[in-house]
């Protein structure tokens, strides 16, 4: 009753998992993974501890496919589980249970993991490894998205659409640089829930994004002096430029954003709207 990518990019070092699903939060139930090991989705009938005792077998060095095998040996109720798994390597394995919901399948390749059950067909998963393959070069969690949107629009879960969620692991990435999450964005219970988690990415991007460093602009005369005057009339006015920039950035979310002596024009662009609309 779910679809999903699991996915490796060795660019990063991250793993990551796009999923969505006729069903109440799939984010709480799918997608699993850990930094410096890989990822795990499962689904279907989903036994819950693949995920983590996936993630330790992946830790302790075994492959995508050695891991796969063996969470499903050891479970008596194995043909009516789907699994996807990733490894530190890139390497890629799915596994589709006999009993799953027609249609039912995966495709796992180089760097991914795409599978489904109760699907409109496998043109579904075929349409998901088509986008994650096109999409190369673009940002990782883009073309997780992007793959999850292929196949929705190839038919996705049969039933309708309900939930999706994106989540991505990288070492030291979480706000503040000390867990391992580095985006985990959710839409429990949506009519478009593909959507709106791309409308969830584009604010995580806004708010979390790293300044392009060939982008940034020196904070120093008139640029200085127009900052100084937004950030009084949105009633900023510390004794210094400085401060009264940490303070707006904080209270707005975009602290993640600064660069001492610079200015991301990304914040710019923000600081600018908030000061126009503050004076219409």
């Amino acid at each position: 009753m779910t679809f999903s990518i699991v996915a490796f990019d060795p660019d990063s070092g991250s793993s990551g998992i796009a999923v969505a699903s006729k069903f109440l939060a799939v984010g709480a139930v799918v997608p699993w993974g850990r930094a410096a090991a890989g990822a795990v989705a499962t689904q279907a009938m989903a036994n819950l501890s693949y995920g983590p005792d996936g993630l330790d077998l992946l830790a302790n060095g075994l492959s995508a496919d050695q891991a796969v095998a063996q969470l499903t040996d050891a479970d008596e109720e194995r043909e009516h589980r789907q699994i996807g798994v990733v490894d530190a390597h890139g390497r890629g394995a799915t596994f589709t249970g006999a009993s799953c919901m027609d249609w039912a399948g995966g495709q796992a390749g180089d760097g991914f993991a795409i599978q489904g059950n109760i699907l409109a067909g496998p043109q579904v998963v075929e349409a998901m490894a088509d986008a994650w393959k096109e999409r190369a070069g673009e940002a990782f969690e883009r073309r997780l998205v992007a793959a999850l949107a292929a196949g929705d629009q190839a038919g996705g879960d049969r039933r309708g659409r309900q939930s999706a969620a994106l989540r991505v692991w990288r070492e030291g990435s979480a706000y503040g640089g000390v867990l391992d999450i580095a985006i985990d964005l959710r839409v429990d219970d949506h009519r478009a829930p593909i959507d709106e988690l791309g409308r969830l990415l584009d604010l995580h991007e806004l708010y979390f994004g790293k300044p392009d460093p060939g982008s940034l602009l020196p904070l120093e005369g008139t640029l200085a002096a127009e900052v100084a005057a937004c950030l009084a009339s949105l009633g900023y006015r510390a004794a210094g430029l400085v401060e009264a920039l940490d303070t707006w950035a904080s209270t707005e979310n975009f602290e993640e954003r600064l660069v001492p002596g610079k200015l991301d024009p990304v914040v710019l662009e923000q600081l600018r709207r908030q000061a126009a609309e503050t004076a219409s």
